[in-house]
């Protein structure tokens, strides 16, 4: 496993320095094409200047901003248990050094993504949709294929060779636009001599043929790359989860989806386990493309036999996706690993959907934007935005007037201190003073009454040692 991810780390280096190479060489020749010897001085220090920027940019800031684009969500475990569950699981088994930080994208088409530094700065993000499709072995297969990504140190690679492959793409349109609008003006040097005009000339040229090129060896290098990371991705979930069918079953659901995933962009679509931009039933080559063909991934899950070792899922790759032929996506040191891992069967197949927290798509995505969920005594549900300014309402079905949880949604929108704010103690009101305990029973909704007769309720996920009565201000104190 070492081996493997010291090879990653250094094939990881190597694109890194070749793509600022090529950003680096097209800012010389496009410096040169504009201002002469002086300005491919210029250029030069211009495109060293975005390399060193975007590439601190990236490692300190790269997976927030990543997650800001993508509109994920980070929650909490009372969100969805399952998912937590699932991620602590795979976690153990990977053995990474830290829990990863979970975010849900509430969005209803299926997919998921990885991001971070590295290992103890790592973060898993997944969508609504996913979560109400797949059962609890298939997303244990999707979650297995992100921390894949993680513990084999892709993570940093693909944010660093995105923002580059980026700053490429952008110079070069810069420049070629700049070429349109101006028309080739601003050869300043041309009238001075006639060598002068000759090199100016060569220099216009060379620089629109690298901005037209840069991009494409850039790109083209990337996705070569990353293509092989996913299938190497995919063999690693094998080995963490025993279990190729529940990846495979998973990679069909979501390929199969109409929905298209608004919060992706050409940016991040590379971070996904499946391509999110690619419209169902369009035939994109594969050298256009961010992953490998869908159907070629599931063949090989499919084909493997004799065990979760890489050597089994590297015959299967050759097999399907080399067409007899060797081709290694995996470090002879993994491959030549003769530690026997056995493939888990599954007598029966759990059914998508089964949770033990939110149960429905749409509840889902309201509790990830922090909705507050009560349930009136007639059996209707209700659910309650975090901006709710009413301290209660009418049942729709039964007409009851039901109080509106103040706590439950300060808990849930993160405000701590601002109950305090709303009801400050004060010395001349005895009631102020007073303190009601409340001994909780369990972990499930709870009704009860404050001493001055307003009922209040406690839903699973309130987890604070206190709250305000929002009618007379008094503390009350949750003792489990």
């Amino acid at each position: 496993m070492w081996e493997l991810i010291r090879a990653n780390k250094q094939k990881s280096l190597m694109l890194f320095f070749v793509m600022g190479i090529c950003l680096v060489v097209l800012g010389y020749f496009i410096g040169g094409a504009y201002g002469g010897e002086e300005g491919t001085f210029f250029g030069l220090g211009l495109a060293l200047f975005i390399w060193i920027f975007m590439s601190v940019i990236s490692y300190f800031s790269g997976d927030s901003i990543i997650l800001k684009m993508s509109k994920a969500k980070r929650v909490s475990p009372n969100v969805h248990p399952q998912l937590f569950n699932v991620v602590e699981e795979m976690k153990i088994a990977a053995n990474l050094p830290a829990m990863p930080k979970v975010y849900i994208i509430p969005d209803p088409a299926p997919n998921a993504f990885a991001t971070g530094r590295n290992p103890q700065n790592a973060s898993i993000a997944v969508t609504a949709g996913l979560l109400s499709k797949l059962n609890r072995d298939e997303l244990q297969g999707v979650i297995a294929h992100e921390m894949s990504h993680v513990l084999n140190r892709d993570i940093l690679f693909m944010t660093f060779s995105g923002v580059l492959l980026g700053s490429i793409v952008f110079l070069s349109h810069v420049f070629l636009r700049s070429m349109w609008y101006t028309g080739g003006r601003g050869r300043r040097y041309s009238s001075r001599s006639k060598g002068g005009g000759q090199i100016q000339m060569i220099m216009m040229i060379v620089a629109i043929l690298m901005a037209i090129l840069a991009p494409l060896m850039a790109r083209l290098l990337y996705l070569a790359i990353s293509r092989k990371r996913e299938y190497l991705a995919d063999a690693t979930a094998v080995r963490l989860t025993r279990y190729p069918e529940g990846l495979a079953s998973a990679l069909e659901k979501i390929s199969s989806t109409d929905l298209n995933l608004t919060s992706a962009n050409k940016a991040t679509a590379a971070l996904y386990i499946i391509n999110p931009l690619k419209p169902k039933g369009s035939k994109l080559s594969n050298l256009s493309s961010t992953h490998p063909p869908i159907d070629e991934r599931i063949k090989v899950l499919r084909t493997i036999a004799g065990g979760a070792n890489y050597i089994n899922y590297q015959n299967a790759f050759t097999k399907i996706a080399g067409r007899g032929r060797r081709s290694n996506i995996i470090p002879s040191s993994a491959i030549h690993d003769k530690k026997n891992i056995d493939l888990r069967t599954i007598a029966k197949p759990e059914p998508a959907g089964t949770k033990k927290g939110v149960r429905d798509l749409g509840d889902l995505i309201r509790a990830v934007n922090k909705y507050v969920f009560i349930s009136c005594l007639c059996g209707m549900k209700m659910k309650i935005p975090p901006g709710f300014k009413k301290t209660e309402f009418p049942c729709p079905r039964c007409g009851r007037i039901n109080q509106v949880p103040i706590a439950e949604l300060a808990v849930l929108a993160g405000v701590t201190q601002g109950l305090e704010k709303q009801h400050p103690q004060k010395e001349t009101t005895p009631v102020h003073k007073q303190i009601f305990a409340y001994h909780r029973t369990g972990k499930s909704w709870e009704s009860f009454n404050c001493p001055c007769g307003s009922a209040k309720q406690l839903s699973p996920a309130f987890n604070k040692d206190f709250f305000y009565c929002n009618k007379c201000g008094r503390k009350i104190e949750v003792k489990s």
